[in-house]
């Protein structure tokens, strides 16, 4: 495939947040307390997939990985330290940049790349994983297309993203970018997906959706899984059998 999927515009405001990224406290706290519910959900979605002891320190050693829109690798190195050989693909050079280094400073070889999905050489990886980047592209049809076409066969697919709700746009956008708990022009609601909208781009793109659940506000844990899904959701998918 040879699609075109990069929106500048969004490349460029999260290239602007580049050297943030990693600050838990900075413009990007919303993303390291979703971090961990999230590697929740990833291990528990890979345990299942591969039979994987839930003790198993290592559960992806011998597996390949992508994670796409990877910003400054907040997500690929905790899958590198699961020991996986990770890849990070992230729309916006300075993301890149800030990943290549926080990486050699916590001495993990991940191979990052700036720029489309599609202009990656061909291959294809036992996970795929993109969280919160499907709102932000120009075409989600195309971008589905293209990361079920790196899914290798027996691979498991693992995508997050705000659903398109009268709460969602309360909250999500209005709330939580007037309140600064996310940077102003993070999100446009009108491109947020509901999750039937998703699971059948999944679909046309050859996948079967496996798992489904709610990524929601706790006030004793920030967040948690499973329950409401009128904010946030996360999917797994793999071929179809």
């Amino acid at each position: 495939m040879s699609a075109q999927t990069i929106n500048p515009n969004e490349a460029a405001h999260f290239g602007a947040l580049a050297a943030d990224w990693w600050d838990p406290h900075g413009s990007s706290a919303m993303l390291h307390k979703l971090g961990p519910v999230r590697l929740a959900y990833i291990r528990g979605q890979i345990d299942a997939h591969w039979h994987v002891d839930a003790r198993e320190r290592f559960p992806l050693k011998g597996r390949t990985a992508i994670d796409v829109g990877c910003g400054a690798g907040l997500l690929a190195e905790p899958l590198a330290r699961m020991g996986a050989q990770v890849t990070g693909v992230d729309a916006a050079p300075e993301n890149i940049a800030a990943a290549l280094d926080h990486a050699a400073g916590q001495g993990l070889a991940i191979r990052y790349h700036a720029g489309e999905l599609a202009a990656l050489p061909p291959a294809t990886f036992d996970l795929v994983t993109s969280m919160e980047v499907v709102e932000h592209v120009t075409d989600p049809a195309a971008f589905i297309a293209e990361l079920a076409a790196r899914l290798a066969p027996g691979g498991l697919m693992i995508l997050s993203t705000p659903n398109r709700t009268a709460l969602s746009k309360l909250l999500l956008v209005e709330a939580a970018e007037r309140i600064g708990a996310v940077p102003r022009g993070t999100h446009d609601w009108d491109q947020f997906l509901k999750p039937e909208e998703l699971t059948r781009l999944i679909e046309d793109a050859g996948l079967e959706v496996v798992d489904r659940t709610g990524l929601s506000p706790s006030p004793t844990k920030g967040f948690k899984l499973g329950g409401s899904e009128a904010l946030n959701y996360l999917v797994a998918a793999r071929h179809r059998v």
